[in-house]
């Protein structure tokens, strides 16, 4: 096993997987194989995961991984690849853990003084009326730990709310409700380069739908991209600003996407994705690029960011 990356590395490009974001996974992975292969990283391969990922996994140099949602995103994967001495991309076991559930998140970002939107998680046997006593409709209801949407509605009374928590339920135990607010969403990307940590470009973006659903996300001209986002060079510097402290709070490392809802003039951090999706309509290609960094630049910096013990 090489300790030390070079176009011979034998690099496993870890994508699809078994949660609910295996389809997009297969698009990112997709994407950054052929980069990789453009590059010259001539024994790059693509790696459909499944059970049997650490059989597989035997032999290799470095993965890149490209993994969505459970198992991928969570810690899984990355304790499996530190167990097997394997240096990979991306956030470490204890930031993709800590990112990956929402409540978690939130419990390390408040003491550091970052703008959270007023919330409360409900558990599973918890009363879900009694539960968001001090919190104004309309609501957000997200699964604790899900990607790409799933599990989420918007909720205007008691009734939608328990439909809504129940809807949740199917994806995780735990639901998280959160005031709904209307504002400019946006998102940032993190990228380290030579020991540097720097945001990206802030990408706005205002969707067909009322929110930010899946179908908005992942189906073209469902939504409009602002790039750089129309907001002034006072919110623009806070925002990236916040951005860096959340990636740094949570021990992030590599590479993440932070998102935010700009509202009354705070810019509230919603959650960060340190697995960002790689797709022709995902966020983090196109905020690269606003900063001159092209698709394959990116997935080699993102590749380099590979070690262990994150």
């Amino acid at each position: 096993m090489q300790n030390t990356l070079s176009k011979k590395s034998k690099i496993a490009v870890l994508c699809g997987g078994m949660s609910t974001e295996a389809e997009v996974s297969m698009r990112s992975g997709k994407n950054c194989y052929e980069a990789l292969k453009r590059l010259g990283y001539e024994n790059a391969q693509l790696v459909v995961v499944d059970n049997n990922i650490a059989q597989i996994l035997k032999g290799y140099d470095f993965a890149y991984n490209a993994l969505h949602g459970k198992y991928g995103e969570d810690g899984c994967i990355q304790g499996l690849l530190e167990i097997m001495q394997i240096p990979y991309s991306g956030c470490g076991v204890m930031a993709s853990a800590i990112c990956m559930n929402k409540e978690f998140t939130k419990r390390i970002l408040k003491p550091a003084g970052i703008p959270l939107i007023n919330s409360v998680f409900i558990k599973r046997d918890d009363d879900i009326l009694s539960s968001v006593n001090g919190l104004t409709y309309p609501l957000m209801v997200k699964p604790v730990s899900e990607g790409s949407s799933f599990g989420m509605n918007k909720v205007n009374n008691e009734t939608e709310l328990v439909e809504a928590v129940e809807e949740a339920r199917k994806y995780n135990p735990d639901v998280l409700i959160e005031e709904y607010k209307l504002g400019i969403s946006a998102t940032v990307g993190v990228l380290e380069r030579d020991g540097e940590t720097f945001a990206t470009e802030i990408l706005e973006f205002r969707p067909k739908n009322e929110w930010y659903d899946y179908e908005a996300k992942y189906t073209k001209g469902m939504t409009e991209f602002i790039l750089p986002a129309q907001i002034s060079p006072e919110m623009t510097k806070e925002v990236k600003e916040i951005t860096i402290k959340a990636f740094e709070a949570c021990g992030c490392s590599g590479v993440a996407r932070v998102d935010f809802l700009i509202s009354d003039g705070v810019p509230y951090v919603l959650e960060i994705n340190t697995s960002p999706g790689m797709t022709d309509t995902s966020d983090l290609p196109a905020q690269s690029a606003a900063c001159g960094i092209s698709f394959d630049d990116l997935v080699e910096l993102i590749l380099k960011s590979s070690g262990l013990n994150k």
